[in-house]
């Protein structure tokens, strides 16, 4: 982090030697870093140009894709490829200055690390010849209690010393540097970059912090303008975000309730943060903030003048597309109307008509006769596309249901069959001497139902032949079991 916050420090460190004024180099230092991101700043009120000039095909990909978000998100990525445009383009590069703001609060945090290259030891060695421990609990620095705990870790090897290197510590040990006790406290610590920093600016102290209560410490022009300082700050922000809104009206082109509400929402959170910050960081960090909010103003109208050309591309843009959007619109209930008339009309020319009835298409196929296919009334009993040759022959047809009732009178038969053996056997055993004469069993006549194109006679004489066998077969055993 160090390596990071280094050049920060050497830059302040230079406006600081140039006007010896620490609220002066501040100033200086926002408003050089404001210059150097000018290019990044335009990028990004580009990048907010093409985003805004693209709402209305995004609004169209919604609607046509609104419930698939997979395939939302997928169609809008090719549009931003296709369009070369970067949404995350404006996020990113005004995040930047926020970083910025992040090394300036550690190299304000740590005077004696950064501008004075002081070592950790040295820093302990100077606590000592100032008497930290005491001057920081009666200046309100450090706690009482707070201070004991120290003395405790320190009796049992914790730390290394009193003073801990947190909070605002290095800029209350800094402020007790004068001309006096300079030379001694440099040979004392072994550091000769260590020097008076002049925190005073405009008569106020910019190594405090402001506070509410500042009735406090009497009524003075420091307590005072301590308490003003941020709230300076605030009126600042707030007048910020209204100049930036301004130079951006061309975002409202599009109708978007939910941009309008995070503009109205940042436009009072973003001064109530500076007040936030303004009673909790040292009076130079607000300083800091006050001179980016004037800068920014000024970048502002700067950029809206040279992108003006490109904020009247968009207005152009978002009215071309709009006035597409209601002659499409217009063209699409036209089209609605044409066509509920034409059925309107369609319905009174057939009313009372009958209905065509739609007829049987022929087979594409080559070489299918429906004809063919045709049992009785089932017109494709053998299939749509059945053809009699297609597989070396016609097959005859037979009704299953001949089949049954022939099995069916077989079987009636061959019981009366039995009846009449079981007669027979009874006036053999009255007349033993007579010997039977076996009578030849005819097979009865079964009714056959005559089929179109069909010879449905031989399944049921195939089954009478069985069945007579069959009766000649159990005639000699009876007679075998006789004998």
């Amino acid at each position: 982090m160090g390596i990071i916050l280094q050049p920060f420090a050497w830059l302040l460190l230079f406006f600081y030697n140039l006007f010896n004024s620490y609220g002066f180099a501040l100033i200086l230092f926002g408003i050089v870093i404001k210059l150097v991101l000018f290019p990044v700043t335009l990028k990004s009120k580009k990048s907010m140009i093409q985003t805004t000039m693209l709402s209305g095909k995004m609004q169209q990909l919604q609607k046509q894709y609104g419930k698939d978000k997979e395939r939302y998100n997928l169609e809008l990525q090719k549009l931003y490829e296709k369009e070369k445009v970067n949404p995350m383009g404006g996020c990113v590069w005004s995040l930047i200055p926020m970083f910025v703001l992040i090394a300036l609060y550690g190299i304000i945090r740590e005077p004696l690390t950064y501008f004075m290259s002081m070592s950790a030891e040295q820093i302990q060695t100077l606590a000592t010849q100032l008497n930290w421990p005491e001057v920081a609990v009666s200046s309100g620095w450090v706690t009482q209690a707070a201070m004991d705990k120290l003395r405790e870790q320190l009796a049992e090897g914790k730390i290394a010393g009193l003073f801990q290197n947190g909070a605002y510590n290095q800029l209350y040990l800094l402020s007790l540097v004068n001309p006096e006790n300079l030379a001694s406290l440099q040979a004392a610590a072994g550091a000769d970059k260590l020097f008076v920093l002049n925190f005073q600016f405009l008569g106020l102290d910019l190594s405090r912090i402001p506070t509410w209560r500042f009735w406090a410490g009497g009524f003075t022009w420091g307590s005072i303008g301590l308490f003003i300082l941020p709230l300076v700050s605030t009126a600042v922000s707030f007048l910020s975000m209204k100049v930036s809104m301004a130079t951006n009206q061309m975002n409202k082109q599009t109708e978007n309730k939910q941009m309008d509400s995070t503009n109205k929402m940042m436009m009072w959170m973003m001064p109530l943060m500076s007040l936030w910050i303004g009673f909790t960081v040292p009076a130079g960090l607000t300083v800091y903030w006050i001179t980016q909010y004037f800068v920014t103003m000024a970048q502002e109208v700067i950029c809206g003048r040279m992108l003006k050309r490109d904020y009247e591309a968009a207005r152009e843009a978002a009215a071309k597309r709009e006035a597409e959007e209601k002659e499409e619109e217009k063209r699409r209930k036209e089209e609605a109307r044409l066509e509920r008339q034409r059925r309107i009309e369609e319905e009174k020319k057939n009313r009372g008509k009958k209905k065509p009835q739609k007829k049987d298409t022929e087979p594409d196929q080559e070489g299918v006769n429906r004809e063919d296919s045709r049992e009785g009334i089932r017109a494709y009993a053998r299939g749509r596309s059945y053809i009699p040759g297609r597989y070396g022959g016609v097959t005859p047809y037979t009704d299953p249901n001949q089949l049954f009732h022939a099995i069916e009178e077989a079987e009636a038969a061959r019981k009366g069959k039995k009846k009449s053996r079981s007669a027979k056997k009874d006036e053999k055993k009255e007349a033993p001497r007579e010997e039977p004469k076996p009578e030849a069993i005819q097979a009865p006549e079964i009714p056959v139902m005559p089929e179109e194109g069909a010879a449905p006679a031989a399944a049921p004489v195939e089954t009478e032949e069985v069945e007579v066998e069959v009766e000649e077969i159990e005639v000699e055993i009876d007679e075998d079991k006789e004998g």
